[in-house]
């Protein structure tokens, strides 16, 4: 279905009178539905205002355009209305003037009679009867912003666009006109594109909200699906299990971004020091207990030791954000989920492939399979009793939360779900759930289960509101878990950079995997900077015997988080091409016919090798053994087609060539 607005990749460019430019937007894209309200949201001077005017054809852009139903807007027009934060309304003209200057004016082909209807029907609607022969002097503020939405509606726009309409009103006004102007675009199905600065009020109103980075360049960092139902009440939304997840969401936003700036403030000009292309890295972790490598490495003073001397960690809310952050380039590199950085390489999801390296496996194991308590207490105590309840209850969807499509979590809860006949695409539903939303989601009854990373199934079980039914470490010991994740053109233009950030995370992981320093790192993990829990739970498998919640005894499994031990930090092709046959498994990508290539230019074990050998470590370990799962399948590094044709439940199996951009190969 095409979009009704598209922003088509716009830049917008400002002159400067010493000669200069200021790029004010740079590269924004977003398509827009009908009948759909998308807010706008970012800090002062991040361009909200000029690409809402952009959409208005009150300004152009100066690279790209906007198409409004297939037609491009060149210049302002009556499809697409304005409501400024300051009224704009003619002081000498009453209310009902002010709406019928605009009706008579658009609309002057229609009879006198329909358009005085027309303008005491929006009267109506805004609830201004009372009012309607006062000019502005006599109304309040919220009166005004009633009137200019009226005069907006009046001409029955395709498009409203409002420019912090509720900005300078009181908050008891502003929170009774949100509500109507909520209730007016639902009936109506208008299209709103909305600039606010007010979280609250975007996920009251919103479907989506589109959030831009600093200027200048500014662009979008993140969009936000808001998925609360409608008609929607106020005090429902703030109940939805999902609002305060999604308002943190955009809080933290907001906060990075006023951390960049202050960064940029601050800014010199950097002298590349010990032979490094660059020594200022932005790197992105997501609050789990396996990003203890990235904090050791910072908290320990392991990248400055190797050069690195300012390395910002970014606490990312999601995957998405992750990915999205290390392709745009607001971040050099990031713990990623195994599978991402070939996810990407082989543009999965219909995206465009975007070449990326593995530098190394940062953790390995760590997952578990959590299903919701009053389940485990119906008597689902295995995959075969899950598989009879699933039968039982055909008539009920049963959905578990997974992290990523390319995360370990969703490729070993789908084997090991389809290795006791369960179709995790027909039989179950998956649904993509940021890690530390998990649980709110089980307390909503929104999911039976997940599998997900430590601490969030640890936190499930002390809690009494979930089981462990099956950790990763029993479905294939040793699995790559998180790694570091590169752009393969960022690699080629900092080769010595890469090295060394490698082999100051190569030393976290020793440092992480020497029991004796897990309670301090413990202590660093649980600060809000990084994972911020409780270490009551956060010490479970890391630290302490690994409980399941199944009055069974806890269990001390040793390997349970492993970082370094049993040269875990070496990025394996063998993996990788394990990792390639389940994505294409399930369909989520085609197998590639160039797999040696792909993995070539993935597992960069060059760069890795290289690291490993100026710490003295062996740079590489046998990379074509053959090995398997729990259920006994082997799996061989030589034959991934025999190995795919051997599964049962599949999707039809696509091997296609992937073409890669080759400006960006190791030896550009």
């Amino acid at each position: 279905m095409p979009a009704f607005v598209e922003v088509d990749h716009i830049d917008r460019v400002f002159d400067l009178p010493n000669g200069g430019h200021y790029i004010a937007l740079k590269n924004v894209d977003l398509k827009i539905r009908q009948g759909e309200f998308v807010s706008l949201i970012g800090h002062s001077g991040c361009g909200k205002s000029t690409l809402l005017n952009i959409i208005a054809g009150l300004d152009q852009p100066t690279v790209g355009g906007v198409v409004l139903e297939g037609r491009q807007v060149r210049q302002p027009g009556p499809d697409r209305m304005v409501v400024f934060q300051h009224y704009s309304l003619l002081p000498w003209l009453t209310v009902r003037q002010n709406i019928a200057l605009a009706v008579d004016k658009v609309m002057k082909n229609l009879p006198a009679a329909e358009r005085r209807s027309i303008v005491e029907h929006h009267i109506n609607l805004v609830g201004l009867r009372p009012a309607a022969d006062k000019k502005p002097g006599q109304l309040s503020g919220g009166m005004k912003q009633r009137v200019a939405i009226a005069r907006a509606l009046s001409i029955r726009p395709k498009v409203l666009l409002l420019d912090e309409p509720f900005g300078a009103l009181d908050a008891l006004t502003r929170g009774n006109l949100q509500e109507q102007l909520m209730q007016i675009c639902q009936e109506s199905q208008i299209t709103c594109v909305m600039v606010t600065h007010d979280v609250d009020e975007a996920l009251l109103l919103s479907d989506r909200i589109v959030m831009l980075t600093n200027g200048p360049e500014a662009h979008i960092g993140q969009i936000i699906d808001v998925p609360i139902p409608r008609p929607r009440q106020r005090m429902e939304v703030v109940k939805h299990p999902s609002y305060y997840a999604l308002r943190n969401e955009m809080i933290y936003f907001l906060n990075q971004q006023k951390r960049a700036k202050k960064r940029a403030a601050q800014k010199v000009v950097a002298i590349a020091r010990h032979g490094l292309e660059k020594i200022n890295l932005e790197l992105g972790l997501i609050p789990l207990t396996d990003c203890a490598p990235l904090a050791v490495a910072k908290e320990k003073g392991l990248f400055a030791k190797y050069g690195l001397e300012e390395v910002t960690l970014n606490r990312e809310p999601s995957w998405k954000a992750i990915a999205d952050g290390v392709v745009s380039g607001r971040l050099d590199g990031a713990m990623m989920v195994a599978g991402m950085p070939l996810a990407l390489t082989l543009g999965m999801g219909d995206k465009s492939p975007v070449p990326m390296v593995t530098g190394m496996v940062l953790s390995r194991n760590g997952d578990a399979i959590t299903l919701d308590r009053d389940i485990y207490d119906q008597g689902v105590r295995s995959l075969p009793d899950l598989k009879a309840m699933i039968n039982r209850t055909a008539d009920k969807v049963h959905t578990f939360g997974m992290v990523h499509p390319a995360s370990m979590q969703n490729l070993l809860l789908r084997y090991w779900l389809a290795s006791g006949g369960i179709d995790p695409d027909q039989d179950v539903n998956l649904a993509v759930i940021p890690p530390a939303q998990m649980v709110s989601n089980l307390i909503a009854n929104s999911i039976d289960g997940y599998c997900v990373g430590e601490p969030w199934n640890a936190r499930a079980v002390y809690e009494n509101l979930g089981v462990v039914i099956a950790s990763t470490l029993e479905l294939w010991s040793g699995h790559p878990e998180k790694v570091l994740g590169l752009r393969e053109d960022w690699v080629n233009q900092y080769p010595q950079t890469t090295i060394a950030l490698v082999k100051a995370l190569i030393e976290a992981c020793e440092y992480c995997d020497d029991r004796r320093n897990r309670q301090e790192i413990l202590e660093i993990l649980c600060r809000p900077e990084y994972v911020g829990t409780d270490p009551a739970y956060t010490r479970m498998g890391f630290l302490d015997p690994y409980n399941k919640g199944t009055g069974e005894e806890a269990k001390m499994h040793y390997r349970f988080n492993q970082f370094y031990v049993e040269h875990s930090t070496c990025p394996t092709r063998a993996e990788g091409l394990w990792i390639l046959t389940q994505l294409a498994r399930w369909g989520m990508t085609p197998f590639p016919k160039n797999w040696v290539e792909v993995l070539e230019r993935n597992r960069r074990l060059d760069i890795y090798g290289e690291a490993a050998r100026q710490l003295g470590l062996p740079d590489a370990k046998p990379d074509h053994d053959p090995f398997q799962l729990f259920d006994g399948m082997v799996f061989d590094p030589n034959d991934p087609i025999g190995y795919l044709n051997r599964f049962t439940i599949h999707r039809p199996l696509r091997i296609e060539e992937i073409i890669l951009d080759a400006t960006a190969s190791p030896s550009a």
